[in-house]
């Protein structure tokens, strides 16, 4: 699952090698696997297959001897590598055995477009300092405490903001999923809590520097085509030439439990 030489933290395989772990009863329908795709993110059956199933049945085992309630997964990776993808496909999945699963994205993290432009950071946006890293923490430290009705709130890309008045209410699921660019970041402070102390599981989405770039610029070309032309959409703000892509994520790949790595295919 890891391309580099780092064989001292982890157990590497090959698709294939994968692949023969099975997938078991995780399984999705062709309908159901188009529906999850995100923009520019494809991601054939085979994969869903070969792939996330067999995850699924690790962390199956993962589960079963942890037995945390709440399970929290984490899925990171740079910008346009596939993250909400993933995770989308991975959250039905593992409801399929009777759980109760909820995918929590940290863009509802992010600060609101009016604080950016007063901190000066709208040029930042995805990275570290862009995001209520306390709000984050107190979510996950209540969520772990047993908590209910726990509020976070909504992203637009539409309005390249926060969606005032509006929440996501999370209620003391089996598991839950965070997807996200940072939430594998550790803290500059030594004796900071980050939110990997809250995380049962990991995974992180790597690719090559020139795929990740690709797949940006081919998202953004695809939503100046469709969602950027609706009157509400803004779109100056992601013309910025500063974007959270593989080098800013990189090291939090250090910090995860797996490594998925994603390769360009050309189908012939």
């Amino acid at each position: 699952m890891r391309r580099d030489t780092s064989a001292y933290f982890y157990d590497s395989f090959t698709r294939q090698h994968w692949a023969r772990f099975d997938a078991g009863s995780y399984r999705l329908a062709p309908a159901a696997l188009t529906l999850l795709k995100g923009v520019n993110e494809p991601m054939l059956l085979s994969e869903a297959e070969e792939v996330i199933g067999p995850l699924c049945r690790l962390l199956d085992i993962q589960m079963e001897v942890n037995g945390v309630r709440p399970f929290v997964i984490a899925v990171a990776g740079s910008a346009a590598v596939g993250k909400s993808t993933f995770a989308r496909v991975l959250r039905p999945l593992l409801a399929q055995a009777g759980r109760t699963v909820e995918l929590v994205a940290t863009d509802g993290f992010l600060w609101s477009a009016a604080i950016l432009e007063k901190r000066n950071l709208m040029r930042r946006k995805g990275f570290p300092e862009s995001y209520d890293l306390e709000r984050m923490l107190v979510l996950l430290a209540e969520l772990k405490e047993g908590k209910w009705e726990l509020r976070v709130p909504v992203y637009s890309h539409e309005l390249y903001d926060i969606v005032p008045g509006q929440f996501q209410t999370i209620n003391q699921p089996q598991v839950l999923i965070l997807e996200g660019l940072n939430v594998l970041h550790g803290s500059s402070r030594d004796s900071a809590a980050v939110a990997a102390d809250y995380f049962d599981f990991s995974v992180y989405l790597d690719a090559a520097q020139n795929d990740v770039e690709q797949w940006y610029v081919e998202r953004f070309s695809v939503l100046q085509g469709t969602v950027f032309q609706r009157p509400t959409a803004l779109t100056a703000c992601w013309i910025s030439g500063r974007i959270p892509l593989h080098r800013s994520a990189t090291p939090a790949s250090r910090r995860s439990n797996s490594v998925v790595e994603k390769v360009t295919v050309e189908l012939k």
